[in-house]
C-alpha cells in the first residue's frame, strides 16, 4: 500500500465514525414523533394513571410469604407444614403446591446448603421440595 493510500485510510478511520454518529443523531431528532414540547410530554405521562394494578394471585403471595419465612430463619420443615395447612384450608392452591414446594426447596438450599436442606424434606406436594433442593444442589 502506498503512503498516500495509508494516509487516506487513517483519515477515514477517524472521520467516518464521527459522521455516522452525527447523521444518526440528526436522523432521530428529525422524525415526526420526536415532538418534545412540554404539553406533549405531560400528556404522554398522564395517560392511564387511573388504571388499578392487577392483584397478585394467591399462590404467588403464599409462595413469597413462605420463602420469606425460610429466609428469616424458620425451619424449612415447619414452613412445609404451613404450606400443607394452607393447601388443606384452601384446596384451590393444590394445583400450585408442587411449584411452591420447589421454591421452598431452593430457598432452603440458599439458607442451609443442599445436604442440610434435604434433611428437612416432608411428604408435602409429592416431590416438589426435593426437586427444588436437587435443582440447586
Amino acid at each position: 500500500m502506498t503512503h498516500t493510500a495509508r494516509r487516506i485510510g487513517r483519515s477515514l478511520a477517524l472521520v467516518l465514525p464521527v459522521v455516522l454518529v452525527l447523521s444518526g443523531t440528526l436522523a432521530v431528532t428529525m422524525v415526526p414523533w420526536a415532538d418534545n414540547t412540554p404539553s406533549q410530554i405531560l400528556t404522554a405521562s398522564a395517560e392511564d394513571v387511573s388504571v388499578p394494578a392487577k392483584p397478585r394471585p394467591a399462590q404467588d403471595l403464599l409462595r413469597d410469604k413462605l420463602v420469606s419465612e425460610i429466609q428469616q430463619g424458620e425451619q424449612p420443615g415447619d414452613v412445609l407444614t404451613h404450606l400443607q395447612q394452607e393447601v388443606d384450608r384452601r384446596p384451590s392452591l393444590a394445583e400450585h403446591c408442587v411449584g411452591i414446594a420447589r421454591a421452598l426447596g431452593r430457598a432452603a438450599v440458599d439458607a442451609y446448603g443442599p445436604t442440610k436442606a434435604q434433611s428437612f424434606a416432608r411428604p408435602v406436594c409429592d416431590t416438589g421440595y426435593a426437586s427444588g433442593v436437587a435443582s440447586m444442589g
